[in-house]
């Protein structure tokens, strides 16, 4: 089955390149409220699912033992761009769980912000793991670690006790395999698994609902959704996407990126979850998708859904500031 074109790039009046993707919204029975292009077609979700690979995090008491707050609770979920914030929190983080910042195994990267690699480099520093974008949820690792007295090293391999946590939860939230054969690793080091988009989207309505998810595990999810959406800066940063859409949505959405164009998410008032993937990759179409699916699902809501459109609909200038063209979503989306 070959996936829609559901985002158009102009350049002037002339469509200039074009996205095809698929969109799965489904509630937390397994009932399909939106389906375009094929969403069984398993797919990486990559950092789309840190909400839920966060769940050991706070269902160990790992979290609470700790006195981890809100803000915390959500940076275990964050791809966080390296601003100094993000860096700092990671470290008060290691700090209060009595571990070094030297435990990290997520490699380290120039923070993805352009301003915080600049004021690094001005002043003669070189970027640390602290700064790489899954630190946050790395830390959610290793406090976890710590708490239930594991043995850290090595905590992000397939076999680790900590990751065998996580799949499990993975499993039981998603209702799809994690095995040996759909599994590869991510960019932090950590196993991802190819999994449907239909089951993607349903474990994240099981998220937001509790739904078949045993009590303990539904209050976890809460907590930790709620917490992304109280605190979406930790989560993403300065002028990132999911930053602007939670932020617009005041505490009703959830929405999370992934690396190669996935987007994964919950909006509780409604049940409903949602797992977007744009076929090439491409960020800035998998945003366009995320924005107007939302808006869609919204639109009852006129207010809210027209700040929506408006994220659905970019502008796009050249270095001279002068507008060149936009991105839009198809009608097959819209």
């Amino acid at each position: 089955m070959t996936n829609p074109v559901l985002v158009e790039v102009t350049r002037g009046n002339i469509v200039e390149s074009t996205h095809r993707g698929s969109v799965a919204v489904v509630d937390a029975d397994g009932g399909v409220v939106l389906e375009i292009g094929d969403i069984d077609r398993p797919v990486f979700p990559r950092s789309a699912v840190k909400a839920i690979q966060a769940l050991p995090f706070v269902e160990s008491g790992a979290a609470d033992a700790f006195g981890f707050g809100v803000r915390e609770i959500a940076f275990a979920g964050a791809s966080h761009s390296g601003e100094p914030k993000h860096a700092a929190l990671a470290a008060a983080m290691f700090d209060r769980a009595g571990l070094s910042p030297g435990a990290l195994e997520c490699g380290a990267h120039w923070p993805t912000r352009q301003e915080a690699a600049l004021d690094l480099a001005r002043h003669g520093q070189m970027p640390m793991a602290l700064h790489n974008n899954c630190s946050g949820k790395h830390s959610g690792f290793l406090c976890t670690c710590q708490h239930l007295r594991l043995d850290y090293k090595g905590y992000v391999k397939r076999e680790h006790p900590l990751q065998q946590m996580v799949r499990e939860a993975m499993e039981s939230v998603t209702g799809a395999v994690h095995g040996i054969d759909n599994c590869g690793t991510d960019g932090c080091s950590i196993p991802t698994y190819a999994v449907p988009q239909r089951a993607l989207a349903q474990g994240f309505a099981k998220m937001a609902t509790g739904v078949g998810l045993a009590p303990k595990r539904a209050e976890a999810a809460k907590r930790i959704l709620e917490a992304c959406m109280a605190e979406p800066y930790y989560v993403a940063g300065t002028d990132k996407l999911d930053t602007r859409l939670m932020q617009a949505a005041n505490g009703r959405i959830m929405i999370k990126t992934g690396a190669e164009a996935v987007y994964c998410g919950a909006i509780p008032e409604l049940g409903l979850g949602i797992a977007i993937k744009c076929d090439d990759g491409a960020v800035r179409a998998s945003e366009v998708m995320v924005a107007a699916a939302l808006a869609k699902l919204m639109e009852k809501d006129e207010e809210l859904a027209a700040k929506l459109r408006e994220f659905a609909h970019p502008v796009m200038h050249n270095w001279n500031g002068i507008e060149v063209g936009t991105l839009r979503p198809t009608q097959a989306l819209a």
